[in-house]
């Protein structure tokens, strides 16, 4: 880790590894039929690669955003070009693009406060954990996904892209916005520690939010690959 943060430009090339050539090669191995409803996982997990990592090397919050929001654009055009159906909800996908956005890009620019210089590395480690968790959900106790934001962005994107839009997953969107907003409040009132009991407060009241008003089942990404792995 410490040689890794002693070439810093090891993150630019990480960035485009997890948030676009990863979730690309995801889109192209699944068939049509398959790639439907695990759509907008593989767009969170894009979103989070490229949002968080990116704000936590450049240390700057509108960097994470901006390439998540043209990462996430172009995974979408990729599962459109993928036969994926026309988005029945345009404003509920874009929504949710953006607020998923700006939630991964905030916790990307509260590391770079908390580690200088090294904030990339612990984003790649949380974006890892965060996706390996998101991938294998069945497998995991019923409660867990419920503290994750990449599981809350994974929800809303899906409902947005092939469900009844992301009403149906607002305590998502909303957790997602509310993690968001504390988040920079903790970036902007920096060096002060105090702001960490009400971001963490936040995230665990949101959490439970999730979890007692759940969105639509979504498909398992792991069961939509192994298929595939075993032909």
């Amino acid at each position: 880790m410490n040689e890794a943060a002693n070439h810093p430009h090891f993150a630019w090339p990480t960035v485009g590894v997890a948030g676009a050539v990863l979730p690309v090669l995801a889109m192209l191995w699944l068939a049509p039929a398959v790639l439907a409803p695990v759509s907008g996982t593989i767009v969170a997990i894009g979103l989070m690669g490229i949002g968080m990592i990116a704000a936590a090397a450049a240390g700057r919050l509108w960097v994470g955003v901006l390439l998540a929001l043209i990462a996430g654009m172009g995974l979408i055009l990729l599962a459109r070009v993928l036969d994926l159906p026309a988005l029945p909800h345009p404003f509920s996908t874009g929504l949710a693009v953006i607020i998923a956005s700006f939630s991964f890009a905030a916790r990307g620019a509260l590391f770079a406060c908390a580690y200088p210089g090294r904030g990339w590395l612990l984003a790649v480690l949380v974006v890892a954990g965060e996706a390996a968790m998101l991938i294998t959900t069945a497998a995991l106790p019923a409660w867990l996904p419920a503290l994750l934001p990449a599981q809350w962005a994974s929800t809303a994107i899906q409902t947005a892209l092939t469900g009844s839009g992301t009403r149906a997953a607002s305590s998502a969107l909303f957790a997602l916005a509310g993690t968001a907003g504390t988040t920079l409040i903790v970036v902007g009132l920096w060096p002060r520690r105090w702001p960490y009991l009400l971001m963490f407060t936040a995230w665990l009241a949101l959490s439970a939010l999730v979890w007692h008003r759940p969105g639509p089942p979504r498909a398992d990404l792991f069961s939509a690959f192994a298929p595939t792995v075993q032909q």
